[in-house]
């Protein structure tokens, strides 16, 4: 681990974490400002790229770089209660510079004024709509993780929908009965994500619907059909076993899938730049090389 790694770690733990810890009316919308801010100045978009608000399926949609027949679709994170294309530009700009694709990030509805299964419909949507116009790669962080895996188990229980040419996953939260081992073992070497903001915000997204619903917690939905997965997440986070216990899942399934477990890295590190996170530059690398595969 390098040590602007460790630097990194050490501000997220005492700044970022308890800023995280409660996630309720009032709070929300402080956070919400917070990381937009953080990402304007943090994440921004690559220089000399081109950034354009569309709409796509009735979604206001950021369209980043080329405009290109394949293209990537990019969910973002932020726990189903904040995040925006705005604060994941970066991160989807600097793949779509690696790899010469356009990337599509939609603005999904987000809870709590939105509610479970509000982003499953409008992203289902919104695929339908792009992938009628050429292949799609699907790509996803933490909760936009998760509703990308949502996603591709709609796309596999619609008959002559054609599947993305690949799903790529950072740190994907699959399991909001948050049952995984490590969501406890992990609560302190975990350097970002307080286990009290996490079921926070999965309240606000459900709003008493079944956590173990599958939409919502795609650990427990079915794959028969699906293209092929790739999965990173950090040994230390409290959603590690999310994701080896989804690529077990996946390979019971009969998919292609890699996973790769980094360590102490934070939770969905890639969207940090190199300036701040060298290995969020490597790992981006390895996900530029698995889209040309892909390809």
């Amino acid at each position: 681990m390098s040590r602007r790694a460790r630097l990194l770690n050490w501000w997220l733990r005492h700044v970022e974490k308890p800023a995280l810890a409660r996630l309720d009316a009032d709070d929300l919308d402080r956070v919400r400002r917070r990381f937009e801010l953080q990402a304007r100045l943090l994440f921004p978009l690559p220089r000399g790229l081109a950034c354009r608000w569309t709409t796509h399926a009735g979604l206001p949609s950021l369209e980043i770089g080329p405009e290109t027949r394949t293209r990537l679709l990019y969910l973002h994170g932020g726990g189903y209660v904040f995040g925006s294309p705005r604060t994941h530009k970066g991160l989807a700009g600097r793949l779509s510079r690696r790899t010469g694709l356009g990337a599509v990030l939609p603005d999904y509805p987000l809870a709590p004024e939105h509610p479970f299964p509000a982003a499953t419909k409008a992203v289902l949507a919104l695929y339908q709509e792009m992938v009628a116009q050429g292949p799609v790669i699907l790509a996803g962080d933490s909760a936009g993780g998760g509703l990308a895996l949502s996603l591709l188990a709609q796309i596999c229980a619609a008959p002559g929908l054609p599947q993305p040419r690949a799903t790529l996953l950072l740190s994907p939260w699959t399991d909001l009965t948050l049952s995984g081992e490590s969501f406890a073992t992990n609560a302190e070497t975990e350097v970002l994500l307080p286990t009290a903001g996490i079921i926070e915000s999965r309240d606000e997204y459900l709003a008493g619907a079944d956590p173990a619903d599958p939409l919502a917690s795609p650990l427990f939905a079915d794959f028969l059909g699906a293209g092929p997965v790739h999965i990173w997440v950090g040994d230390s986070e409290i959603l590690r076993d999310d994701s080896r216990r989804l690529s077990e899942r996946l390979r019971a399934h009969g998919v292609a899938v890699q996973l790769t477990v980094e360590q102490d890295l934070v939770h969905a590190w890639p969207l940090f730049p190199g300036w701040l996170l060298p290995e969020a530059e490597t790992t981006l690398d390895h996900v530029t090389d698995s889209i040309r595969a892909a390809l």
